[in-house]
């Protein structure tokens, strides 16, 4: 849906989907339902291989949630995923939590909503028109 250079947006439709039990006998499939509420879900994923220690992973998933409660209203009714796609450099930011990686982790987070923003904005006008 959206990237930056360390962060991916990606976005799934809230659907049911039918489930087929594993076993070999005839049995109803049965609906699976995975959101219970229709709403705007937000979820993050900082992998251990790009945020090593685990205060910078939690410091970076605090940064998510926290800049998406900005951006809830101009998302779909959708489950969306923050993926952290690459490392922040451990030479420029040499503390886990100092100020300079917060502000750089928030700056690339609220680019990467106004990206998503802008897309589904810009979707909404294609939809809109014959």
């Amino acid at each position: 849906m959206a990237r930056t250079t360390h962060f991916a947006l990606h976005r799934a439709g809230l659907d049911a989907t039918l489930v087929e039990p594993p076993t070999s006998e005839p049995v109803r499939s049965a609906t699976v339902v995975l959101f219970p509420t229709r709403a705007v879900w937000i979820g993050a994923l900082v992998p251990k291989r790009w945020a090593r220690r685990a205060v910078t992973r939690n410091a970076i998933k605090r940064q998510i949630y926290s800049v998406s409660a900005d951006f809830e209203s101009a998302f779909d009714v959708a489950a969306h995923l923050v993926r952290l796609r690459t490392a922040f450099d451990r030479k420029h930011f040499t503390s886990a939590t100092s100020d300079l990686l917060k502000g750089a982790v928030r700056s690339e987070l609220q680019q990467l909503f106004a990206r998503a923003a802008a897309h589904r904005s810009s979707q909404a006008v294609a939809a809109g028109s014959p």
